[in-house]
């Protein structure tokens, strides 16, 4: 069966929407069309010479890569320098680029949560909130022989959200009355006559994004030629969505211990720690990739330690001094989240070859 990029795109989008990212973020198709053939996908957090190689190689004609090919504003595309080769590689070989970054961070089982839960936390709150949705009440009345059909409908369509649960309304049985006009094709009754209808009156939760698709469902499902439904805007928020957590251990452990069990599982050769090695820490916060500027971020949520990225000299000196202990694994511990990214793709696409890179893109070594 033939698979098109737009699909991958959906896959990609419904799960790290693009409105998680943080403002001004590149991300979404940067190199190709998406209407291109999917006949391979490789997944990578960089895209370099050696990962565009390894897709020639492997026969993938889209990568999948948490960060952006163009970042900056680019000057040339001379392609007898390093980063014109690569553009010239990627259309030669019809390779198209899709990138997926603080999106990817924010989403639910994305870079931030995959990094805490190889180290255990728990009770995971968002460290910078980026979205939060409004949420709306639907209401919706509906003939009895047709209420499961309208509410399953809603429900796939996205109502009835709340936290884990999903299918959530509310169902009241009454009576419904009217009376078609002249020129009407009732579904039930006739022209001209009172009619009395047992009626469901089917009440639910939908954020904004969904409503537009859950009120065109509705109509769909429902067997009225005009269905009678009220949207009524609410006060309450949506689940706060964003980049960074902050979780507990377990228990406590020392600084330092806490350190060895991040080389491990985080596979690292290496990585520095801010603070006194025999401090005991509980509460952890977490950013993947560079977080250094959201240190009081996590110094207001009540952290004892930050986990995070590219960490320099001056903001560690000011966090240590406010009572803040750091761990800096490298920006390139997001690589974590490269399987997670494979296998979200291979169930929905079984049967594309979708692979992680085996490019090795850090480009720092401990010795």
């Amino acid at each position: 069966m033939t698979v098109m990029g737009r699909e991958i795109i959906q896959i990609l989008e419904e799960w790290a929407p693009k409105r998680l990212a943080v403002e001004n973020d590149r991300i979404g198709l940067q190199v190709g069309h998406p209407d291109a053939e999917v006949k391979g996908v490789l997944v990578a957090l960089d895209v370099t010479e050696a990962v565009v190689d390894e897709a020639i190689r492997i026969g993938a004609n889209w990568i999948v890569a948490h960060h952006a090919i163009i970042y900056r504003p680019l000057n040339d595309l001379r392609t007898d320098r390093p980063a014109g080769r690569v553009y010239a590689k990627l259309l030669a070989h019809e390779i198209n680029v899709f990138i997926s970054h603080t999106n990817l961070d924010a989403a639910s089982g994305g870079v931030n949560d995959v990094m805490c839960e190889l180290i255990g936390l728990t009770n995971l709150e968002v460290l910078l909130p980026t979205y939060q949705p409004s949420l709306q009440k639907i209401v919706v009345f509906i003939p009895e022989s047709h209420h499961e059909k309208v509410l399953q409908a809603m429900c796939q369509a996205g109502a009835g959200a709340i936290g884990e649960y999903s299918h959530c309304t509310f169902n009241l049985h009454g009576t419904g009355t009217f009376l078609p006009g002249e020129g009407t094709n009732p579904h039930i009754g006739e022209q001209g006559k009172l009619e009395q209808v047992s009626e469901v009156r089917l009440e639910t939760i939908v954020s904004d994004e969904v409503r537009d698709a859950v009120v065109q469902a509705m109509k769909k499902a429902h067997p009225y030629e005009e269905a009678a439904y009220d949207i009524y805007p609410l006060e309450l928020q949506g689940e706060r969505l964003g980049v960074g957590r902050v979780g507990d251990l377990p228990r406590s452990v020392t600084l330092r211990e806490l350190a060895e069990k991040l080389k491990v599982a985080y596979q690292l050769s290496g990585l520095r720690m801010v603070g006194d090695g025999e401090r005991r820490v509980r509460k952890v916060a977490v950013l993947g990739g560079s977080g250094g500027r959201y240190y009081r971020n996590a110094l207001s949520c009540g952290a004892d330690v930050y986990i995070t990225g590219d960490l320099d000299h001056h903001t560690v000196l000011d966090a240590l001094a406010e009572g803040l202990t750091l761990l800096d694994p490298g920006h390139h511990a997001e690589e974590l989240v490269l399987q997670r990214v494979v296998d979200i793709l291979q169930r929905k696409l079984p049967s594309i070859n979708i692979q992680a890179t085996t490019v090795d893109t850090n480009p720092f070594t401990f010795l």
